[in-house]
């Protein structure tokens, strides 16, 4: 395994699990736990620890994809990895796939599309609002996949560029409005998904798919409940993730 390289990207976690997110290069780098010379980090290999001008040690790591959602900049409300790995169990994407994503955002879940579909694959990203269409591009390239996803500052629901696409996603207010479009942009197999945060827009949804190529329609929410490990005290903790929307999947036949 090789070690980092001065400029690349690393994962500090400190002896109560915070995170940071930082370059390795010649530079201090301010923490709870003291100063830590970040120099420490170019050519030490994952699972080194490095220690702080207080001797606190710090386990340096590369970065998932997972580390760097957690730590870009989210304005609007975002897919939970609960929710977005769904989508790899449900359809199967992966490296080389073609995927077109409706409703940007913060860029979160094409982020993590492109992060599967890579190093041959690309997603296109579709957003209408400038803000978003900005913010999502500047976390892209903070996690290094500029050259995997593309952000198109244009309407999903007035058309989809691409063709032969292995799978369209759609996190918008009005997901029936691109509903014939993402039957014309996927190829034959290829699958359809819709987060609807309210029961509503699901209903409309079924509405226009029964009108369109499309079969396999079932739609799903994903519950997510920690274990509280303890001695002698081992039980479901009392707080989980319950509730956070409805994911309706489809084939196109």
């Amino acid at each position: 395994m090789s070690g980092f390289v001065e400029g690349e990207r690393v994962l500090l976690i400190d002896e109560q699990g915070g995170k940071y997110l930082v370059r390795a290069e010649p530079r201090k780098f301010n923490t709870r736990f003291g100063v830590v010379d970040l120099s420490q980090a170019i050519g030490a290999q994952p699972g080194t620890v490095i220690h702080s001008h207080l001797g606190k040690p710090f386990v340096v790591l590369r970065p998932s994809v997972v580390d760097y959602i957690q730590k870009i900049r989210r304005v609007p409300q975002v897919l939970l990895p609960k929710d977005a790995a769904q989508i790899l169990a449900n359809t199967g994407v992966g490296p080389g796939s073609v995927v077109v994503d409706g409703g940007t955002g913060s860029g979160c879940l094409a982020i993590f599309l492109g992060h599967l579909v890579r190093p041959t694959g690309h997603v296109y990203s579709y957003e209408i609002r400038e803000d978003f269409v900005e913010l999502a591009r500047r976390n892209i390239r903070f996690t290094g996949l500029e050259d995997v996803v593309t952000v198109k500052q244009q309407d999903i629901c007035q058309g989809i560029d691409e063709r032969d696409v292995d799978l369209v996603t759609l996190d918008i207010p009005k997901p029936e409005d691109a509903i014939p479009h993402a039957e014309n942009a996927l190829k034959p197999g290829g699958h359809l998904f819709v987060f609807s945060p309210c029961i509503e827009p699901v209903k409309r949804v079924y509405e226009a798919l029964s009108s369109h190529r499309f079969k396999e329609i079932f739609t799903i929410e994903c519950l997510v409940r920690e274990i509280e490990v303890k001695p002698n005290a081992t039980r479901p903790k009392t707080r989980m993730i319950a509730h956070t929307g409805y994911m309706t999947f489809a084939r196109r036949i």
